[in-house]
């Protein structure tokens, strides 16, 4: 039996792998007689969400995008309610298999980020866990083959139900904290995919020829990040490349342009050099001035992306 009387699990999950960490929560709490309450935050009404109930075991997963969680879920953990319950954090990372050995992904900053939150809010963390599902960057290498993709759904099912009979029971998981000093080593790489790379990466996907214009991809996009365009989907600065639309996509027709990307942050760096011989100058000197200088190139590459795209 749990002590907890109900767990209210809040998921993000653009592929999948996030979804079905959720399901494995609510199907173990309630063989231990708890009953369990799915909300899938990309449905929800982030800016108006009921406080949990005071029995309630809180719990957050969602994938790790760039060493962080998605700003869908970093906004929803902003505007979640006070409260006092006990709360269990996972995230779904980027897992391969070499022979039988799982290869983990990394966290980064997410952890750390909503411990902070969800402290200020008056919540008690109990437990933080990285659950390695299959990779799905498809756009960086190769789909995983089935036989992979089963080992390692079925390895981190026990691990889900290993984190989950111990928080039931009352006790604390922070296995996560045993990472603690990688993840925050790309912490600086976090900051700079949220606040830039995201949205460049959003600018390379594209609808190949096989696309019939069914609209599946903008129906389905959880942060209306596409759009119609001109008769196509268009990929938006909202997208946080969660590639739900490329592996729900019915013709297989989403891709990444890898030449467009490699194309563009080529011509970023150009426009920079010929930026640089024209109005560096005018920059202040110093450590402002490097700082200037950066914010400059940034919006550079921005605009590149945006033109190009």
């Amino acid at each position: 039996m749990t002590e907890y009387k109900q767990i209210e699990v809040f998921y993000f999950s653009g592929t999948g792998n996030s979804a079905s960490v959720a399901q494995w929560l609510c199907e173990l709490a309630s063989a231990q007689g708890a009953h369990g309450v799915l909300v899938n935050i990309a449905k929800a009404d982030r800016r108006n969400v009921p406080p949990p109930a005071p029995e309630s075991l809180v719990v957050f997963t969602s994938p790790i995008h760039g060493f962080n969680y998605p700003p869908v879920m970093i906004n929803f953990l902003l505007h979640f309610p006070r409260g006092r319950n006990h709360v269990a954090l996972l995230n779904t990372r980027a897992g391969m298999k070499i022979g039988r050995f799982v290869t983990p992904g990394l966290t980064g900053i997410a952890f750390v980020f909503a411990w902070l939150v969800l402290l200020a809010k008056g919540y008690s963390v109990r437990a933080m866990q990285g659950i390695d599902l299959p990779s799905n960057w498809l756009s960086l290498h190769p789909g995983l083959n089935a036989r992979t993709v089963d080992y390692l759904f079925e390895r981190n099912r026990e691990r889900v139900e290993e984190f989950t009979r111990i928080v039931f029971a009352g006790g604390r998981n922070f296995h996560a904290l045993r990472e603690i000093v990688q993840d925050l080593l790309v912490a600086p790489i976090a900051l700079l995919y949220y606040f830039v790379g995201r949205f460049m990466i959003s600018k390379s996907f594209y609808a190949s020829a096989k696309c019939d214009n069914c609209g599946a991809c903008v129906a389905g996009c959880p942060v209306r990040g596409v759009v119609m365009a001109g008769g196509k989907p268009f990929w938006t600065f909202h997208c946080e490349s969660c590639m739900k639309c490329m592996g729900q996509c019915p013709r297989n027709a989403i891709e990444t342009g890898h030449g467009f990307f490699i194309g563009n942050l080529f011509l970023a760096s150009l426009l920079s050099s010929i930026a640089s011989v024209h109005l560096w100058d005018y920059l202040p000197s110093g450590n402002l001035g490097e700082v200037a200088e950066f914010v400059c190139q940034t919006l550079i590459a921005l605009f590149t992306f945006w033109i190009a795209y």
